[in-house]
């Protein structure tokens, strides 16, 4: 009888520093993660969604920031940034409304909600273990399978 392994599911996180060098350690590090638990295929799209996050923990709070990478099932990563600053900024506070055109900012957060499969923020309070409170902006990214020409025929 032929037996069957069932990988547990997973969870690493990264404490990062306020430092202009961390959001390239979190990409590089997401991209080992997938590369080794076979999830090659969502490098891409985990890495845009990843780094928008991160570069805006870095540069919108003053304290540390962590990047929190976690197996969702079916080729699924769940992808959460916790940092100190307990504002919610906008797209994660109401809908995925798009920057306004003249717009300097917000054109980051805005493709984390096109390109991730689903999204929020939820606000944590100081005193939790492990947290010194803040928010945590979550993603959740999925494989999508190549689109051949001769499927679209």
């Amino acid at each position: 009888m032929p037996t069957a392994t069932v990988a547990p599911p997973w969870t690493y996180t990264l404490q990062l520093p306020q430092d202009p060098r961390a959001p390239g350690v979190a990409r590089a590090t997401l991209r080992n993660v997938l590369r080794v638990h076979g999830m090659a295929e969502l490098t891409e799209t985990a890495e845009l969604l990843a780094s928008e996050l991160v570069t805006n923990a870095y540069q919108h709070s003053s304290g540390p920031y962590s990047l929190r990478m976690r197996d969702a099932g079916r080729s699924r990563i769940r992808l959460g940034v916790w940092d100190t600053e307990p504002h919610i900024p906008a797209p994660f506070r109401w809908s995925a409304k798009g920057p306004d055109e003249l717009s300097e900012r917000g054109r980051g957060l805005y493709l984390v909600t096109l390109y991730a499969e689903s999204w929020g923020a939820c606000p944590l309070r100081a005193g939790l273990p492990g947290q010194g409170g803040g928010k945590v902006l979550w993603v959740e990214c999925v494989a999508k399978p190549d689109c051949q020409w001769d499927d679209l025929l």
